[in-house]
């Protein structure tokens, strides 16, 4: 018997009476530990692309909501869709900048709502105003790079934040009334089972609406891929991943959206695992492991 969890396209459509399509869209802007405010180079796991190597980036963001639609329109036959600013950090600029791009986004007839993704160290009480009033002209999300409660685990991926930093973004979200997405990723180094279940209690516990699941790979020139071709880690077999993935669907509650089930990663970037590069493949062992629960 299938377990009851609630997947994107299912609350989407309860939402807003329809199914919507993310646009992804890159601000241009970096994040605090690449520019030397917290650290450099990064999280260990992204590449150049900031985790956006299939975001519009244009000078002018209508133009690259436009570029975008046309990226869909093969697959998506909607009328109205989700601006995702993914790349990097996107509420790391100046205030000014962040208001004109979101507004500009929300103000638009075939945009339903906003995705912003961004760090928990990234949402000054500014930002968080910014975010309110946003909130009152289009629904908002914001989607948390957590990854991981363990501290040892975040030093190693070069995180450069706090777990505090996380609890104090989701409780200031959450008094505000902004739907707070976690991402959450399966197979860090270091990490055995119950460490990665531990993750998802917590981020269960702290009150998020929705939850990203995503598979660790390895992406070329990146810290990961060094480490990697060292022999310092192993990647999760698909198997492996289904199992531990079935895991945290178990404990994660109906009411919390499953916005991810794994991760899609850039073929042309991909160095491991080669099994997560067939999506279609991937998904139909993933569902047909968690009709078996």
């Amino acid at each position: 018997m299938l377990p009851v969890y609630l997947s994107l396209n299912e609350y989407l459509t309860q939402r807003f009476g329809e199914k919507l399509y993310k646009l992804s869209l890159d601000t241009g802007f970096t994040c605090p530990n690449r520019d030397g405010t917290a650290g450099t180079g990064g999280c260990i796991f992204c590449s150049e692309g900031g985790s956006g190597e299939f975001a519009e980036k244009t000078p002018d963001i209508n133009e690259s909501i436009e570029k975008a639609k046309n990226q869909v329109n093969g697959k998506f036959r909607g009328s109205r869709y989700i601006a995702y600013f993914q790349s990097y950090s996107a509420t790391y600029a100046p205030l000014e900048k962040l208001e004109e791009m979101f507004f500009t986004a929300a103000a638009r007839d075939d945009i339903a709502a906003v995705s912003i993704a961004t760090r928990p160290d990234c949402l000054g009480d500014e930002v968080l105003g910014l975010l309110n009033r946003l909130n009152s002209v289009k629904p908002v999300f914001v989607e948390l790079g957590l990854q991981t409660v363990h501290e040892e685990t975040a030093k190693l991926i070069n995180r450069c934040y706090p777990l505090s930093d996380y609890d104090r973004a989701v409780k200031k979200l959450k008094e505000i009334g902004i739907n707070t997405v976690v991402h959450i990723i399966l197979g860090l180094p270091g990490e055995s089972r119950e460490m990665m279940l531990d993750t998802v209690r917590y981020v269960v516990r702290s009150g998020a609406d929705g939850i990203k699941l995503h598979l660790m790979y390895v992406l070329k020139n990146t810290v990961l891929e060094k480490m990697y071709l060292a022999g310092e880690f192993s990647t999760l077999t698909l198997e492996e991943y289904a199992d531990i993935l079935c895991e945290c669907i178990k404990i994660i509650p109906n009411n919390t959206v499953i916005h991810r089930l794994t991760g899609d990663p850039p073929k042309k970037l991909l160095v491991a695992p080669e099994w997560s590069a067939d999506k279609k493949k991937v998904l139909n062992y993933i569902n047909r492991r968690i009709s078996e629960i």
